[in-house]
């Protein structure tokens, strides 16, 4: 069912014009900023220039063309049937580096294009790169990944509710305002508003303006600039942000570099929780400008407000001493070194939060890379690491190069790492951060007694993202009793996040009418549009032992997300479970199809024809499984227990 529209969910938002008279300066500075700007309707004036004379963009073997058609923008590219149409233009999202067009659909939606514009050349260009997707694919741009309601419009907008309703697959998404204003950063204004025309002039504090604490804070722009999931759907500033959402950290997924830096879209927040500067109680606004979050001074001089000996917790700094670079290049720049950039989307140039330190001796060892080879490109890594070790000598050799030596030897499933991970679990100097990133590596061997006494232990911890990681990693640990145990005592925790973390690893066995199992259906119920949502609920059915009713959802992930292995995999189980081999064996041609060098796809195949019988075809899966990946362990395994079965 489509979730209720409360009255009071934009009771108190009053607009940002409603700030312009007492805020004049500030609103025009948002008015130009990226929050300002972050979503609009299309102006015939000033967009203009991107279609019109009309243009084409070549990506793959696909043209697109861009147009204006009388007073209409048009894309014309291949829609959902993969037929060559024009699409209507009547949304846009960004500004600089790109803006981003959206186009209506039925059911409530409006779908992102991938044909994406940079204001500053005036080019046109294809978002994803070489990555081509077409028409059918999840990530195409008529598919779920690129559903505005889904995954752009809450970070795009004030106050908005998605309001999806499963049963039709339709969306009635509503909004107090268009763009990220005011109140999306001070919540609702009428109070403040009828206060100030009250007490015009007055000297009095306004007590209808209360000022955020640093957590709360820094929660706040977290919740937008941070790969998350949403548990609610109705966070407000002021809120905790783990009361709404579960932050993705490094993990096995391998969207960060073992030493914390990004790798995917990653986005701010979680790499800077990691960072030295938050735990010394730097927060965004020490940096950024409250309105528009620009920079509040200009190359080192924000750097060196503090660390110039005036911040009593800041390392003193010569900059030129320091850097061994002139202060007139890049080279001489603190963030060149200590916030590398990355690309994203073709045109977005992104600066790394987590303030790492520059190892080169580490893109050596672990090919992680290294702010110095970033600029000097033409030069080897041999060529930075004489150079380190010149400048800086054994003040490289620091805790945080030891930390990530472990987290990539876990990575990399080395057993040696597990004991070096306990011990950085119960190390009093580590921040919440990383003590959250050692017990998510830890799931690897969390059924072993040192790392389940430990994990344990974490789960007593005061910060919640630490407990969330240790609960989740526990979950294979479940037969013994003391673990299941401390882990019921988690769905009582009073932090949203670490209450569904319990939820779903005690699924099988949930009271869904308690608090953490009403917390999960919740979260279940936001995710039930995409093709993860529509799995996770599957996973659900089938821990409490609903194979055909947990079908039913596996089939929706599977068609909205047509070519992901893991979904195709589960379903082939699953019907062959229940008794439709000749159905599974669909299933895992389309995920080999898709993906045709995952060993696991015919590691899968090779195990459900050995289960019915089918011996000879199922030898032949697994050694096709070892010929893609000859030390893929599964396969190794069960082709030893085949041979051992003669």
């Amino acid at each position: 069912m489509a979730l209720a529209e409360p009255s009071t969910n934009f009771v108190g938002y009053v607009g940002p014009e409603s700030c312009r008279d007492c805020h004049p300066v500030e609103y025009e500075r948002w008015a130009q900023s990226a929050h300002g700007l972050a979503e609009r309707s299309l102006r015939a004036a000033t967009d203009q220039i991107a279609f019109n004379p009309p243009r084409s963009i070549k990506h793959g073997a696909d043209t697109t063309k861009v147009r204006t058609n009388g007073s209409e923008f048009q894309i014309v590219t291949l829609g959902l049937e993969s037929n060559l149409q024009p699409f209507h233009v009547e949304r846009v999202i960004g500004n600089q580096p790109l803006i981003q067009f959206l186009t209506p659909f039925s059911g409530g939606r409006y779908q992102v294009h991938e044909a994406s514009y940079d204001p500053k050349s005036n080019q046109w260009f294809y978002v994803y790169g070489d990555d081509i997707r077409n028409p059918g694919e999840f990530g195409h741009w008529t598919g779920r990944g690129m559903n505005w309601n889904s995954e752009c419009a809450e970070c795009h907008n004030t106050r908005l509710k998605k309001n999806y309703d499963a049963a039709t697959d339709t969306y009635h998404t509503t909004m107090a305002s268009m763009s990220v204003n005011c109140e999306a950063c001070h919540g609702p204004l009428q109070r403040h508003l009828d206060w100030q025309k009250a007490h015009y002039k007055s000297t009095t504090p306004d007590p209808t303006v209360a000022p955020l604490s640093p957590q709360r804070l820094m929660g706040l722009c977290g919740s937008c600039h941070s790969r998350n999931t949403d548990l609610t759907g109705d966070f407000v500033p002021g809120d905790s942000f783990y009361d709404h959402y579960t932050l993705e950290i490094p993990d096995y997924s391998e969207r960060w570099y073992a030493d914390g830096q990004i790798k995917d879209e990653d986005y701010e927040f979680a790499s800077f929780l990691g960072s030295k500067m938050y735990q010394a109680g730097v927060t965004c606004i020490d940096c950024h400008t409250r309105d528009v979050t620009k920079p509040q001074l200009h190359g080192n001089d924000l750097c060196m407000k503090c660390h110039n000996g005036g911040f009593p917790k800041a390392l003193v700094i010569d900059a030129l001493g320091h850097g061994h670079h002139k202060l007139t290049n890049k080279g001489g720049e603190c963030i060149g070194c200590h916030m590398p950039v990355t690309v994203y989307m073709q045109r977005h140039p992104r600066h790394d939060h987590g303030f790492t330190t520059p190892d080169p001796l580490l893109t050596k060892e672990l090919n992680i890379p290294n702010a110095c080879n970033r600029c000097h490109a033409d030069k080897t890594t041999d060529w930075a690491v004489k150079y380190t070790d010149e400048w800086y000598g054994t003040n490289l050799n620091r805790c945080s190069r030891t930390r990530t030596r472990w987290i990539a030897a876990a990575e990399a499933g080395k057993a040696d790492a597990k004991d070096k991970l306990i011990g950085l679990l119960s190390d009093t100097n580590q921040s919440p951060y990383w003590l959250a990133v050692s017990a998510a590596f830890l799931e690897k061997w969390a059924d072993e007694p040192a790392t389940k006494t430990a994990l344990v232990a974490k789960l007593k911890n005061e910060h919640p993202l630490v407990r969330e990681r240790a609960v989740r990693s526990l979950e294979s640990a479940l037969p013994d009793t003391n673990v299941l145990a401390a882990l019921n005592t988690m769905l009582s925790d009073p932090v949203r996040n670490v209450r569904v973390a319990a939820a779903w690893v005690l699924r099988a066995t949930l009271d869904v009418q308690s608090q953490a199992g009403q917390d999960l259906q919740r979260m279940l119920e936001l995710e039930a549009d995409q093709p993860t949502g529509q799995f996770e609920e599957a996973m659900l059915l089938l821990s409490r032992r609903q194979p055909a009713e947990a079908l039913v959802h596996l089939s929706k992930a599977t068609a909205w997300d047509p070519i992901s292995p893991p979904f195709l995999c589960t379903q082939a189980q699953l019907q062959d479970q229940l008794g439709q081999l000749g159905e599974a064996l669909k299933s895992l041609d389309r995920a080999e199809a898709a993906v045709p060098e995952d060993p696991h796809i015919p590691y899968v195949r090779a195990t459900l024809l050995k289960r019915n019988g089918w011996n000879d075809e199922a030898k032949t899966a697994v050694n096709r499984a070892l010929k893609i990946q000859p030390d893929f362990q599964p396969a190794v395994e069960l082709q030893q227990q085949m041979a051992g079965d003669k």
